[in-house]
């Protein structure tokens, strides 16, 4: 089905924004759900690299789910080389130099500060603060992995074409180019950016391993998880989902027969519905969260 329904009752907070408190930098985010009254289940999306929250159909897709009876919020994690002025567009390639995953897994947890807090923006009505499911793709899949290993508020994860293993993402020769000249430069086909990563990245992971290591945190997942993935993803091969769930044994796993890296999406997204294997991806995705 690649149809989607939306509702004019929608409410949309529109871009807000948060400062992070361990690095001052601000950052957006937004939510939205249509109003019943009643406590829905909250849903955070996280973008994954060289991504953003309103990529593509990402917001059709943010739609389509509230329609769905949930709260659903997306965010640009601080340092993804958007600001709040282009948020959009990298215009900060310095702050994506600089990006590492626990600046991320900050982020994500100031954002699940913000939306269970009562009292915040989401009104306590509408959404169920008592915890929350996180969705992400691609890195985003793997931080959010690593989240909810560290957070007990988070009830079900569900990845999308995920890294499985974030300390085997690039090979020994990259990393010893890296040390020596401190960055490497990865390009960015749609933009023809070269975008900058600092060595700090590696020196980050180095420090905090244990808390970066998808392979040993995995089988002690007490969320319930959805492991969804292309079988013709050119940037994360199949092979990473069948990983994850050899890890953890009672996920699901959900592949999506010819599904490539971003389920026939692209940026900008301007058609009036959603990619043939995006849809089959979201309805998955709803049926596990809401079951």
């Amino acid at each position: 089905m690649s149809n989607y329904s939306t509702s004019p009752s929608i409410v949309r907070s529109g871009n807000l924004s948060l400062t992070g408190t361990k690095h001052g930098r601000a950052f957006l985010y937004d939510f939205r759900f249509v109003p019943t009254g009643q406590p829905k289940p909250i849903v955070i999306f996280v973008h994954g690299f060289k991504g953003f929250k309103d990529w593509g159909y990402f917001n059709m897709m943010a739609d389509h789910m509230a329609t769905h009876g949930l709260v659903v919020a997306k965010l640009n994690l601080s340092h993804n080389g958007t600001t709040p002025d282009s948020p959009v567009d990298f215009a900060d390639l310095e702050a994506f130099g600089q990006n590492n995953f626990g600046l991320e897994l900050d982020d994500l947890g100031q954002l699940i500060d913000t939306l269970t807090d009562t009292g915040s923006r989401l009104p306590d009505n509408e959404a169920d603060k008592s915890g929350l499911h996180l969705i992400g793709h691609s890195r985003g899949g793997s931080l959010v992995l690593l989240k909810a290993a560290e957070d007990k508020r988070v009830k079900k994860v569900v990845t999308w074409a995920a890294v499985h293993d974030l300390a085997k993402r690039w090979g020994s020769d990259f990393l010893d180019e890296w040390e020596k000249k401190g960055v490497q430069y990865i390009p960015n086909a749609r933009t023809g950016q070269e975008m900058p990563l600092y060595y700090q990245l590696v020196e980050d992971f180095k420090a905090n391993e244990p808390r970066y290591s998808i392979p040993h945190l995995l089988p002690n997942l007490e969320a319930p998880l959805l492991i969804v993935h292309g079988t013709a993803d050119p940037s994360v091969d199949v092979e990473a989902a069948k990983q994850l769930k050899k890890w953890k044994p009672t996920a699901e796993m959900a592949l999506v027969e010819g599904g490539d890296h971003v389920f026939g999406g692209g940026h900008p997204w301007e058609e009036n519905e959603l990619p043939g294997p995006a849809a089959d991806v979201i309805e998955k995705t709803i049926a596990f969260l809401t079951r």
